[in-house]
């Protein structure tokens, strides 16, 4: 599986960038040229991505939304699997938090009304190949991952739309952003509780009769169905944030919603990493990429800003090597 999603984002990229010298940029800035191709891309990764899950007798995995930025896996997990996540959530149920704006600690809001509590990383057999799964349909290291969170939703619970990345520093010390996001729907509900984006692109073309709640005809909706999981991602390629990521849990209004959430770090989140002190760069790539302009377009990645030092700072020349020394 692994090699056909590689091969899959790999004709993505050849298809709108046919120079890798030059330097990738978000889908937002392309031109009318360039878009088209990139829309092309959505349907050829379609095809490969169906194609190649088929041969593998795997479920179908989807493109959704976002131009290559968010999917659905069909049946991700087993119907037993789902069972057993709630099983070993559903007394160790407490009131789900979110991280305060400016001092990054964890505060009760009534923008989110659901209890959730975080399993142990490999907590048990079951746990440990949702995990590898993930990291495997996500490319990204299972230890840039946080540790699971089981969501219980009740009659009326929501969680009003929001960003998994930070606008703190405080939380991106351990693992910098979270870049990606795969939510796990453990129940299927009667009604609500859809996964919304109020600013993802074609949220006006997308279809929706009565079965869809009035917050979910706000924006691109998905319904929770026992046993998929959707993948989304909060970062652009480029490393900055993506506005667009903005998304929330539309409240409940028959039966219950059950999810599991796996967020994803630019970084390990099981160690902290020491900043280098140093003139040099953490990237064989940079040289290319500060040929290419990326110091001035892309400087916070770059360069760095603030406290926090970027991945070419000797390619853009932020630094001298008498800083080795200091």
């Amino acid at each position: 599986m692994g090699s056909s999603y590689f091969l899959a984002f790999s004709l993505c990229f050849l298809l709108v960038f046919p120079d890798p010298t030059l330097s990738v940029k978000i889908p937002g800035w392309l031109n009318d040229k360039a878009r088209d191709r990139f829309l092309d891309c959505r349907e050829t990764l379609n095809l490969i991505l169906h194609m190649s899950l088929s041969f593998h007798g795997l479920q179908e995995c989807c493109l959704v939304i976002m131009i290559c930025r968010a999917f659905i896996y069909k049946g991700f997990l087993t119907p037993e699997e789902c069972d057993h996540l709630i099983d070993l959530a559903k007394d160790k149920l407490e009131k789900s938090m979110v991280a305060d704006n400016e001092s990054g600690k964890s505060i009760e809001s009534e923008v989110r009304t659901s209890s959730g509590m975080f399993l142990d990383k490999s907590q048990d057999e079951i746990v440990a190949d949702v995990e590898d799964r993930i990291a495997a349909w996500t490319f990204l290291p299972a230890e840039n991952g946080e540790s699971m969170q089981i969501l219980h939703y009740e009659n009326g619970q929501k969680y009003e739309p929001h960003y998994d990345y930070f606008h703190d520093k405080v939380n991106q010390e351990l693992g910098g952003h979270r870049i990606a996001t795969v939510l796990m729907y453990l129940s299927s509900v009667e009604k609500g509780g859809e996964t919304v984006f109020p600013d993802a692109e074609g949220k006006l073309s997308q279809p929706k009769d009565d079965s869809w709640s009035d917050c979910a005809k706000r924006g691109y909706a998905v319904k929770p169905s026992k046993g998929d999981a959707l993948l989304f991602f909060s970062l652009h390629p480029d490393a900055t944030t993506d506005p667009s990521s903005l998304h929330g849990s539309c409240p409940v209004i028959e039966g219950e919603k059950w999810s599991a959430t796996k967020w994803i770090h630019v970084r390990s989140f099981d160690k902290v990493e020491k900043v280098p002190i140093g003139c040099f760069d953490e990237d064989r790539n940079c040289p290319m990429w500060a040929k290419a302009g990326e110091c001035a377009k892309n400087p916070k990645y770059m360069v760095g800003a603030g406290t926090t030092p970027g991945y070419c700072r000797k390619s853009c020349n932020a630094c001298t090597s008498s800083t080795a020394s200091s």
